[in-house]
């Protein structure tokens, strides 16, 4: 009786081994299959937060808004868009920086942000290291517009005029070391004219004094510019990129004007934070991209006067790091600081 206890604790126990070893192969193979089917983690796991570094309304926020609801529906996660405005997009910047890098916190990397880096002597992120680049979703040029009493129909006539009143025409602009004052800055750089800048808290009050004719010349958005262009209240002379724009196709650019090499524009990005691991870099850019060629999507951006890109981030990534240098000349030459 003995021995046959024995023989069955021997049987039972080895049954048991090749019941563990059966179950390990299993699971083994299992997760062998998964990945030969292109399993991949979850993402997202959980709402996205897109901080935007401007007030609601303008464009970066429509940008933000009308993408971040593409992508809401496509991951069947709530993307937040997070108004963060002031201190020119570095109060926005800070808090994307300092997100934990997991794809879950986006920021919409911009023109001033690029400036920011020569601008301020002081910043509590670094604009190059602390991100990493996901698209260039578009641009938008800006427009040179003067009141319609000043004798100047194209660029040329302008600079000429400019050149024989020195320091007498008077710039609008929306504040100090923003994008619309070092666009002029870098157009008094290039062409040798005087002109003086007044800033304005706001594009509504630059808008106000320049209809009547109080100021003579500012550059602006197209969304901005064109209903008073068209009724003759302004006169559109020139925009802003190298190439035009196909929101605005019957204006000049600078740069075939006279002024080659003149290249300025507001553009939006989005960016993570630097960690953020590239197989989820990856999925963000293909589906902003993807969002970028639904054709609501461009008709509503088209609207606003912005040029969709849609960018590799090896592109995105140059792309910055040659705005913070291009923008740092002009800072330097503009003399502008903000402490």
């Amino acid at each position: 009786m003995t021995s046959i206890r024995c023989v069955w604790r021997r049987a039972r126990h080895c049954g048991l081994l090749v019941l563990a070893l059966l179950f390990s192969v299993f699971s083994l193979c299992a997760s062998t299959s998964a990945q030969a089917q292109g399993a991949k983690p979850v993402f997202p796991a959980r709402p996205v937060r897109f901080i935007v570094p401007f007030p609601p309304g303008g464009g970066a926020d429509v940008f933000g808004r009308v993408l971040g609801q593409k992508l809401t529906d496509k991951w069947g996660q709530q993307v937040v868009v997070d108004n963060r405005a002031g201190a020119g997009g570095n109060i926005a910047a800070e808090l994307a920086a300092a997100a934990p890098a997991d794809g879950h916190t986006l920021y919409q990397y911009n023109i001033a942000n690029a400036i920011s880096a020569s601008l301020y002597k002081k910043l509590n992120f670094d604009p190059v290291r602390d991100f990493a680049a996901v698209t260039l979703l578009g641009s938008s040029p800006f427009v040179l517009v003067v009141h319609p009493s000043l004798k100047a129909t194209n660029l040329q006539e302008f600079i000429a005029l400019a050149k024989a009143q020195a320091g007498k025409l008077s710039y609008a602009s929306s504040g100090n070391g923003g994008p619309s004052h070092l666009s002029t800055e870098m157009l008094k750089a290039m062409t040798g004219i005087q002109l003086t800048h007044v800033p304005y808290k706001g594009v509504a009050l630059v808008m106000n004094d320049l209809l009547a004719g109080q100021i003579q010349v500012m550059f602006t958005i197209p969304g901005s510019a064109m209903p008073h262009v068209r009724t003759g209240r302004l006169r559109a002379l020139a925009v802003t990129t190298a190439r035009r724009s196909a929101t605005v196709p019957d204006i000049p650019t600078i740069a075939e004007s006279g002024v080659p090499g003149y290249d300025s524009a507001t553009w939006y990005a989005v960016v993570a934070p630097a960690a953020t691991p590239r197989v989820v870099i990856n999925q963000l850019h293909a589906d902003f991209t993807q969002a970028l060629q639904l054709p609501d999507v461009r008709e509503r951006l088209s609207a606003i006067g912005a040029d969709l890109i849609g960018s590799s981030p090896e592109f995105l990534a140059q792309f910055i790091k040659s705005e913070i240098a291009k923008w740092a000349k002009i800072i330097e030459f503009s003399k502008a600081r903000i402490d």
